[in-house]
């Protein structure tokens, strides 16, 4: 029995004990919640539905809970129900409802832990976007490993996902790189305001590679074909790493196409008539302050010219216009104020602000030898996606980016990540897969056929740390739902290592196959769909993150 059907069987059994004493069933929640508690002596399950509502039916919370517990008690799937405290219920399931859980997850197979909470959702999630002047420095790594791990879970609860990339081919930083490529061609230092880095150079030699006159061209057509050819290469070398690193998109939408098809006008123009802009000192402002901004954005510069956040807010209208029902920005923490502005963006065109989601990530730091890394050799002044993945892999490095909250800064050490032990999560979680695909291997070579898990008798399983396995592969239809909610996906990593905790646990206290020439029994056909299960489990929550779930290390 899952944690939700323990929930929803808590919730049927109270209507039923307080329909039969004339109680005012109304007083429910929609949804019990059922925990684990943080002391395994007390209980599989716990929970706090008797508190919740005794006051509101008329009766001491203690009362009520022994009426459920009397109640549980009756059904078979429950094994023991104790009443503690002012009231709380701890439950112990029977062992045939645990070994249930086994059942659900290979049943489920690959689809266990998928839902359909956003069923019918259109969303585009927006993430990474750097500037196309540089390689992907650790920032965007962050936002390419965790965005698109987002995009899996969101899609796992039956989103309907577009990861989307902002090609910001418009502005000054585009016009300083394409000064830096300038003099990089001609052999000069780079401008004062430009981009360093051998990066820089080897673009300017493939411009030249590709039209070999270009320098001898008038000014603005050798600046339209360093800008064209080199911020093209630059772009495709971007999405070749992000390709590399297991992050792709299926939206390259171009900043520039917002001001050569006028859309930016357009969305401007109805603004005005919005209620939400006004006109002052010669400008258009947006009220953003409505919606926490510490003051109101111009829209319209005085000179006529749109300013930086015209860009956005026309932005925002197309990803409407194109359907989307939710659109998610993750920007990097610098972007604070941009959460009000695109709410209020939202609410000047009609809409609720909360079709609009801005999460922001803090900067990531690398570690070694327990002091900071600080030069590329390629960028020169930055550590780029690339020395990331050649220092650790593809695996590693998107795991540690991926198992911390993106809301605070990140120190990623690595020593650590780079070691073949235990101490290094993403080693530990895949390291347990490993040894359970060896273990339904090393059946199979004994001639040991498991057979269907339905015929197995899991009632059997009923060793302490079978249990605590079992519970913990409960939990994770739980924790990809509360990863979607609350746009988290680092819960799922953390979850992981809990599950290769509870197997290495019950691995060193429960043998699996029979030594020597000793018959397979019943209870090695149940540990053995127990493993597989928590096989299973993994794979699943390793394939959300975009990492590896290797059968042999």
């Amino acid at each position: 029995m899952t944690p939700a059907a323990l929930a929803e069987l808590v919730r049927t059994t109270a209507v039923d004990v307080l329909a039969a004493r004339g109680l005012d069933t109304s007083v429910l929640p929609e949804a019990v919640t059922v925990e684990r508690p943080r002391n395994p002596e007390h209980g599989d399950y716990a929970t706090n539905v008797a508190m919740q509502v005794a006051k509101k039916a008329g009766v001491p919370p203690r009362e009520l809970a022994g009426w459920l517990a009397e109640a549980l008690t009756d059904n078979a799937s429950i094994a023991e129900v104790d009443v503690a405290g002012p009231g709380f219920l701890n439950l112990r399931l029977a062992a045939d409802a645990q070994g249930q859980i086994v059942r659900d997850v290979l049943g489920g197979a690959d689809a266990y832990g998928q839902a359909d909470l956003y069923r019918g959702l259109k969303v585009n999630l927006e993430f990474v976007s750097a500037n196309p002047t540089g390689p992907m420095h650790l920032g965007g790594t962050r936002w390419a490993a965790v965005g698109d791990a987002l995009g899996r879970v969101l899609a796992a609860q039956g989103a309907e996902v577009t990861r989307e990339y902002y090609f910001n081919d418009a502005g000054a930083q585009i016009d300083r790189f394409v000064r830096s490529l300038l003099a990089a061609a001609r052999g000069e230092p780079a401008p004062e305001d430009g981009y360093g880095g051998s990066y820089v150079a080897d673009i300017a030699a493939a411009v030249l590679d590709a039209e070999p006159g270009a320098l001898e061209l008038p000014e603005g057509e050798r600046h339209e074909a360093f800008r064209r050819i080199g911020v093209g290469l630059m772009f495709d070398e971007i999405k070749r790493s992000m390709h590399d690193f297991g992050t792709d998109f299926d939206v390259y939408f171009h900043e520039d196409s917002l001001h050569t098809s006028g859309a930016v006008t357009e969305s401007v123009e109805q603004l005005k008539t919005s209620g939400h802009v006004y006109f002052a000192d010669g400008a258009w402002w947006l009220r953003s302050t409505e919606f926490g901004d510490d003051k109101d954005r111009v829209l319209i510069k005085s000179d006529g010219a749109p300013a930086y956040i015209a860009g956005d807010v026309a932005y925002l209208r197309d990803k409407r216009h194109r359907g989307f029902d939710l659109c998610v920005y993750m920007l990097g923490a610098d972007h604070h104020g941009y959460i009000a502005r695109l709410k209020a963006a939202a609410a000047a065109f009609g809409d609720d602000p909360s079709v609009v989601e801005v999460l922001i990530g803090q900067l990531v730091n690398l570690v070694k030898d327990g002091k900071p890394v600080r030069m590329s050799k390629r960028a020169g002044t930055v550590v780029t996606m690339e020395d990331l993945v050649e220092a650790v892999g593809v695996d590693a490095a998107r795991y540690s980016l991926i198992r911390s909250s993106v809301d605070s800064a990140l120190d990623v050490d690595l020593d650590l990540i780079s070691k073949r032990s235990n101490d290094n999560p993403v080693f530990y979680v895949q390291y347990a897969h490993a040894r359970l695909s060896s273990l339904q291997r090393n059946a199979a070579s004994l001639g040991i056929d498991r057979g269907p898990v339905a015929e197995a008798d899991l009632a059997l399983l009923t060793h302490d740390r079978e249990g605590d396995l079992i519970r913990t592969l409960g939990e994770y239809p739980r924790v990809v739902r509360s990863a979607a909610e609350l746009r988290e996906p680092h819960r799922i990593a953390r979850y992981l290592e809990d599950v290769a905790s509870a197997y290495h646990k019950f691995y060193d206290a429960c043998r699996v196959l029979q030594p020597g020439d000793d018959q397979a029994t019943a209870l090695t056909t149940a540990r053995l769909h127990l493993c597989e299960a928590a096989r299973q489990v993994l794979a699943n929550g390793l394939g959300l993150l975009g990492v590896s779930a290797p059968e042999q290390m």
